[in-house]
């Protein structure tokens, strides 16, 4: 394995390294992970229609579902996303983007292997802090605030020029990733700026991100609103707020639509963390944390098996709405504190 912490090498080293290999396939496979949000399918996106400009055979594609949420879909300006059952069974480069381990790629995880075995090349770009290193060549950065930052240096190094599309799949991650800016530096400013005098136009790009939703979004919201809850003394006293959305409730919406409740229940004053409970299933659950500043809600994740960043995280779990819960309580009350 190369681009590893302990391997020597430098971010740049690894990223000359990754655009070396591409810019010899004849043939590259993106992924990203399972309901790709805007930085893992954005970052696949650009970098794809980067190398078929390159003249190379491009397939995007992840494990679930078998389209893009609504919202994304404006961004596939190449019909370059494939469903899973059209992947190779080994594809002779992967490029994986913006997933931490092997079981974020749901069926497509098998894929990496095959790849492995058959002596190909699986190049991992991402900025997760619990990336697990499972590819042959790794470009983590887990200083950057989004992947689409790491595929955007690849492609400098590739001298590719940043047309309208690849731009604006680039912005939509960082858009987003960056809760429209809020936890961007003075670098990821500069580079935005740099995309929107490639052609991007903010407004029509982060429109149906993050403003439009259908109107049975209105009805589902007043429900699972109605019924959330604070716990002032959880998290280590410093407050949890959480939230369920039932399947019942989220009929006719698109995930997308589900997803954004987080960011409603996490504007409450008085929790430092906030939690949305997702049925996705019969006793299963998708579970979404985010934290204001004080607590590491990675951590929180990873003790509940799953994983993302300090204060963004998620996991998924079977059992009893009261028993994730009660063990979401456990992990929050174990994370660590952020002096930072």
């Amino acid at each position: 394995m190369r681009g590893q912490p302990d391997s020597g090498e430098s971010l740049a080293e690894a990223v000359a390294l990754a655009a070396g290999e591409l810019a010899v396939a004849s043939d590259v496979t993106l992924f990203g992970h399972v309901n790709p949000d805007a930085d893992a399918l954005g970052s696949a996106l650009a970098l794809g229609r980067a190398l078929k400009k390159r003249g190379s055979a491009v397939r995007v594609s992840f494990g679930h579902p078998d389209e893009p949420a609504r919202s994304l879909r404006g961004l596939d300006a190449d019909g370059l996303i494939v469903p899973p059952s059209e992947v190779p069974a080994a594809p002779p480069l992967l490029v994986v983007c913006d997933t931490g381990s092997l079981d974020r790629l749901g069926k497509l995880a098998d894929r990496v292997e095959a790849t492995i075995a058959a002596g190909g090349e699986v190049i991992v770009l991402d900025h997760h802090v619990s990336n697990t290193r499972y590819g042959t060549l790794h470009v983590i950065d887990e200083s950057a605030e989004a992947t689409v930052l790491i595929v955007q240096r690849v492609l400098d190094e590739l001298r590719v020029e940043l047309d309208q599309p690849i731009a604006r799949c680039l912005y939509a991650g960082l858009v987003t990733d960056t809760r429209s800016f809020r936890h961007a530096g003075a670098d990821v400013h500069r580079v935005a700026a740099r995309l929107i005098e490639a052609g991007v136009e903010p407004e029509a790009t982060t429109k149906p991100m993050l403003d439009t939703h259908p109107f049975a979004f209105m009805g589902m919201l007043a429900d699972v609103l109605a019924r959330a809850q604070l716990e002032p003394a959880a998290a280590q006293g410093l407050g949890l707020v959480h939230a369920t959305v039932r399947e019942d409730q989220a009929v006719g919406l698109g995930g997308e639509d589900v997803d954004s409740v987080i960011d409603l229940i996490r504007t409450t004053s008085e929790a430092e963390v906030a939690a949305v409970l997702k049925e996705i299933g019969a006793g299963q659950w998708s579970v979404s944390l985010r934290a204001d500043s004080r607590i590491d809600v990675s951590h929180a994740a990873n003790a509940c098996g799953g994983g993302g960043h300090r204060l963004a995280s998620g996991f998924t779990a079977r059992g009893e709405e009261h028993e994730i819960l009660s063990a979401l309580r456990k992990a929050l009350d174990d994370a660590p504190l952020l002096t930072s």
